[in-house]
């Protein structure tokens, strides 16, 4: 019993190390991150297998049952910052915990529903608020893991979302016809609670940095003396604030101190030594270092949702350039299905859709990777290729009417697609966006106003579809989602640096403006008022020897 007690609590207790360890326990971080995305991200996704399910059942037209995914992936995306005060408040685990019951609850009950309202409440809300739960602590407990690998394992680990493309859809479809989208339901809720397991390991992590050398009490550097020995004979010649001497002397004073040279140097001597006699009686009670650093790091911690953002005009075409962009992120894989199948491709083989953009999505993730690694190059306009690309590709699904045409539409959305959705956030961090310092404040803006976009998607193609009776429709509003993003994305690095030389101009004209109005008022008066103190000096009104 008492081994088993032992073993439990060296299961809760934080991972302590030196540094940052770049593997250990954070292999299995990484793990249970890979089927988080799995079993959250990648559900999303293949919920279109159910579309034709819930429209024949319910009696309902794809636009309502669209919504079903669109207020899932609005309330994830929304409660964000949720997500971030519970971590910090009870730590990843018990969060990540609490979002797989929420995730595995809602999806178990979503197929005891007899309504799509139902749905909206169990699938949108309540495994919603699971997805956000457990997918950002998950990756920002990953990150402390890692160091000079976080990189790479964390966009490893990322595809697990196309896994679940790759590997589910087509088996999820599979049995679906065996035992019903109801019964397939449950299935995925059970499997989903592994999210539970997952969270069980992550155990934090506490960097202790192993303390420095330092030297006793009662020894002295053999360069103090000297150095306090050459401050004492150097300070007299330093300026001092509260005396009239600026530093600059007439030649007349500068000869009369030539006279008095060794008598002033003995009474400054003295001075000195007297002043440090009585500063070193007087009670010194100076900040520590570690409070200092803690009023700094307190000091400049930023806001969980800092709106100053807002100010700045490349933010605000970046987050618009997120804002549209996201309409073509969900959509194509929801409709895909139900495009090839109205194209005359078989439901099994029209499944296959999904596993080609998984695959090609992979690729795209990496290869976006490796490209952005490569300096010297501006990313920004990276990211605005792969975007424009995407335009035509989404153009291109609407015109193809045969197997092999779909597949390779799919494949070029699902590589471009993994480009796009690998770098938009991390880009942030770039200068030509908002920079590093801000970017922790940024995000949680972004991904806020990013979630409207997520929240009106799906619904938008669903009212298409059902007016035009063609789901090629769909994938029209992504092309303009997709466009006005491009357009917006490349408005950002103009208007960074339009605002930088708008604000070196003002600045410029301000230092002008002070520095032609020091240069004729305060500057004669200066000198002519240090001139007038130095002649009315005791020292002056004494005769020059002869």
């Amino acid at each position: 019993m008492t081994g088993i007690m032992s073993a439990l609590k060296g299961c809760t207790n934080p991972n302590v190390y030196d540094e940052v360890p770049d593997g250990g326990w954070g292999w299995l971080v990484a793990a249970a991150f890979f089927f988080v995305e799995v079993f959250t991200y990648g559900i999303i996704k293949i919920f279109g297998i159910f579309l034709q399910d819930l429209m024949t059942d319910f009696n309902e037209t794809n636009s309502r049952v669209s919504w079903v995914v669109s207020i899932c992936v609005f309330v994830m995306a929304f409660t964000a910052p949720l997500s971030t005060l519970m971590s910090n408040r009870f730590g990843y685990r018990p969060v990540v915990m609490l979002g797989g019951l929420l995730i595995s609850l809602g999806t178990i009950t979503t197929a005891l529903t007899n309504s799509i309202i139902e749905m909206y409440i169990t699938m949108g809300m309540v495994a919603g608020l699971g997805y956000c739960l457990t997918f950002l602590p998950t990756v920002t407990i990953l990150s402390q893991y890692f160091s000079k690998r976080r990189s790479l394992v964390t966009s490893i680990a990322s595809t697990g979302e196309c896994f679940s493309l790759l590997a589910l859809a087509p088996a999820m479809n599979v049995l679906k016809e065996q035992i019903g989208w109801r019964n397939c339901l449950i299935v995925i809720g059970v499997m989903q609670a592994s999210i539970i397991v997952c969270g069980a390991l992550l155990k934090p992590i506490v960097i202790k940095p192993k303390p420095k050398p330092t030297t006793p009490e009662g020894s002295t550097s053999p360069l103090k003396e000297p150095e306090s020995k050459y401050d004492l004979e150097n300070e007299f010649t330093r300026t001092s604030l509260g005396s009239v001497d600026s530093g600059v002397q007439s030649v007349t004073s500068s000869q009369i101190n030539l006279s008095e040279g060794q008598e002033s140097t003995e009474q400054e001597k003295k001075a000195l030594k007297e002043k440090e006699e009585e500063e070193n009686k007087q009670p010194m009670l100076p900040e520590t270092p570690i409070k200092q650093e803690l009023e700094d790091s307190s000091a400049s911690r930023p806001k969980l949702l800092d709106f100053s953002v807002l100010r700045d005009a490349s933010f605000n075409c970046y987050a618009l350039f997120g804002l549209f962009a996201t309409l073509g992120f969900f959509a194509p894989q929801l409709y895909v299905i139900e495009l090839s199948v109205s194209r005359g491709v078989s439901r099994d083989r029209a499944t296959y859709m999904l596993s080609a953009m998984a695959v090609a999505e992979i690729l795209g993730r990496l290869s976006m990777g490796w490209v952005l690694n490569r300096r010297p190059i501006r990313k920004i306009y990276i990211l605005l290729i792969c975007t424009v690309l995407l335009c035509p590709v989404l153009v291109a699904f609407t015109f193809v009417t045969e197997f092999w045409g779909l597949m390779s539409c799919s494949c070029f959305y699902g590589f471009l697609l993994g480009t796009v959705a690998s770098s938009h956030i991390p880009m942030l961090a770039e200068d030509d966006v908002i920079g590093i310092q801000r970017m922790s404040s940024a995000v949680g803006v972004y991904v806020c106003i990013q979630s409207f976009a997520g929240l009106a998607g799906p619904p938008l193609g669903g009212f298409l579809v059902d007016r035009t009776d063609n789901y090629g429709s769909a994938f029209y509003s992504c092309t303009a989602g997709m466009g006005v993003g491009a357009l917006f994305l490349g408005l950002v690095r103009p208007a960074k640096t339009g605002l930088c030389l708008w604000r070196k101009r003002n600045d410029q004209q301000t230092t002008d403006g002070d520095s032609s109005s020091q240069g004729s008022d305060k500057g004669p008066a200066d000198f002519v008022e240090m001139d007038m103190e130095i002649d009315n000096s005791p020292a002056k009104s004494k005769p020059w020897p002869v």
